[in-house]
């Protein structure tokens, strides 16, 4: 369990790096060019993400997630005592890849973000967010096909920073994690708690939707016979 929650934390601090290094790397790059940010960004992290869940997933399954670790618990795909370990890991390894984005780039380890982003566009944009990556997440795992999930992933969010509102947080740990880097990706403290509470009700649609057009896992031993067979 150690090993998991090490992975956790390791990976999260990763995906924070990622989100928010890109995030000041594309403001200094394209300055003056908000569109130009938003796709240096999103393609950082689609990327980045395909990179850390091929890396991480054997050992962790790379949830980076508090909403994707609870509906794998609440599917049965995971124990409690896990749960309990990777969501601090998770939440801490975000703070740590937000200080360490800061410090690659010269800027004060901490600063704490001044971009206001809660609206009500935004809280339904995080809802769909999350609950659309809870869906791809889940509907590949729990139909054998989880081999796919690191590049479905990363297509997923590097698509939603574009069609959603909120540019896809979709992820409470990523969410506080952005808090500390006043910058192209950061979040203010006051919107902080929206997004939250939106992932969460996110998470729990996700959540209807995989139990009813997935009911049940295929067990891996008619999985493979099947594709022995075709």
């Amino acid at each position: 369990m150690i090993r998991r929650a090490v992975a956790e934390f390791a990976g999260s601090a990763l995906l924070a790096t990622v989100v928010i290094g890109s995030g000041i790397a594309a403001s200094t790059l394209s300055p003056g060019d908000v569109g130009q940010q938003l796709l240096e960004n999103a393609f950082a992290t689609a990327l980045g993400l395909f990179a850390i869940i091929l890396v991480f997933g054997p050992v962790s399954g790379a949830h980076l997630n508090p909403v994707v670790s609870l509906v794998d618990a609440a599917l049965g795909h995971r124990a409690r005592r896990d749960i309990a370990a990777y969501l601090p890991a998770q939440v801490l390894g975000c703070i740590a890849g937000a200080v360490l984005s800061n410090a690659m780039f010269g800027r004060a380890p901490v600063s704490i973000s001044t971009t206001e982003r809660l609206t009500g566009p935004h809280f339904l944009a995080e809802i769909v967010a999350t609950a659309g990556l809870i869906l791809v997440i889940f509907a590949l795992a729990r139909s054998g096909r989880g081999a796919l999930a690191p590049a479905a992933v990363g297509a997923y969010i590097g698509a939603a920073y574009f069609f959603t509102s909120s540019s896809s947080f979709a992820n409470p740990a990523i969410t506080i994690g952005r808090m500390f880097s006043d910058s192209f990706a950061g979040i203010a403290p006051g919107s902080v708690a929206g997004y939250l509470v939106a992932q969460a009700v996110g998470g729990g649609v996700g959540l209807v939707l995989v139990r009813y057009l997935y009911p049940s896992q295929i067990p891996s031993d008619i999985l493979a016979e099947a594709v022995a067979v075709t």
